[in-house]
């Protein structure tokens, strides 16, 4: 089976080609790094005028660059929730006029589904699993039983975590996006250096990365900027500690609870290098497993759309013109 994914739920429009759930014959992305980088952050508007420049042209490039006409196409599958609202309308419509006017099938696609399962186009791991999804706009814990059987644990009570990298970045002058630059940036720094918050909730579960950004805004505040600015790199490497701390410990909380023997990363904040690293440093300590995409596919992308609508096409389901964009999509 033949299967094109479209992504578009933020601002990267992606588009991949995927044969029998696993031979990734395509997988594109246009980002709009520079087009938001001005503003500090992600201009709903704008994103959604991108994604109409480039969605068809990036989906003509990855059928070629997989060698597939549109006629061999077995089915489709598109993100539709959740994300921001005109975003999401952009790839839904396209691939639903594509499926009206060549009458090739398509499928819905969760977007947090997609991350959550992302970790089977490089290998298999065994159900259960715990799946931490860390991203700009999402940050949740998953148990993960089987595809399509998933139990919400947990989620972030206010920011994201990679919505407080960007915060903080803006606040450094850092530029946009966030995570990449405050992750390199942090690798020269002393981590021990400030000592910002972790955050302590009720709820054992769940994340909250509002503090920890007030607090990183009330240490600069407080100092003068060309004494913080000596200190750049010691403040990103200690914010970065904090934010790592906070992913793990719920999680690993998680795993010792429910008995659960194997962690999955997800999303674009799993990508960091220090979170990947004493998430396995802790994890091995514990005796748990844990497994993480490779980047390309922890950040937005069509291959893991498309990976979930092939378990989806040959199930046999199947979309019509009724499914609408869900911004506020949960899984």
């Amino acid at each position: 089976m033949i299967v094109l994914g479209v992504e578009t739920s933020c601002d990267d429009t992606a588009a991949a080609v995927l044969e029998d759930r696993r031979a990734l014959r395509a997988n594109l992305v246009s980002s709009q790094d520079a087009v938001h980088a001005p503003y500090g952050g992600i201009v709903p508007e704008m994103a959604s005028r991108q994604h109409i420049g480039v969605i068809q042209p990036l989906v003509d490039r990855a059928l070629e660059e997989a060698g597939v006409a549109p006629g061999e196409l077995d089915g489709m599958a598109v993100t539709y929730g959740p994300g921001l609202t005109g975003s999401l309308l952009v790839g839904l419509s396209f691939v639903k006029g594509w499926s009206f006017r060549s009458g090739i099938p398509y499928v819905g696609v969760n977007h947090l589904e997609a991350h959550v399962l992302s970790i089977f186009l490089e290998k298999e791991v065994a159900f259960p699993y715990l799946a931490l999804v860390a991203s700009g706009g999402h940050t949740l814990l998953y148990v993960v039983r089987g595809f399509g059987d998933y139990e919400h644990l947990g989620g972030t009570l206010d920011d994201a975590a990679g919505e407080a990298y960007d915060k903080v970045a803006k606040m450094m002058g850092l530029g946009f996006p966030g995570g990449r630059v405050i992750d390199d940036l942090a690798k020269k720094g002393d981590l021990r250096a400030v000592a910002f918050p972790r955050a302590r909730l009720r709820t054992p579960y769940d994340f909250s990365f509002s503090g920890l950004k007030t607090s990183v805004w009330h240490y600069l505040t407080r100092k003068r900027q060309d004494r913080w600015r000596d200190e750049m790199a010691d403040i990103a490497a200690s914010f970065q500690e904090a934010v790592v701390d906070m992913l793990i410990a719920p999680t690993l909380r998680a795993a010792a609870e429910l008995g659960i023997e194997r962690i999955v990363l997800g999303g674009g904040v799993s990508a960091n290098s220090r979170l990947r690293g004493k998430m396995a440093e802790k994890a091995g300590e514990a005796g748990v497993e844990v497994n993480y995409p490779s980047p390309r596919f922890c950040t937005d992308n069509g291959a893991m759309v498309a990976l979930v609508g092939s378990h989806r096409l040959a199930q046999g389901g199947r979309n019509g013109p009724r499914l609408n964009a869900d911004p506020a999509l949960i899984l």
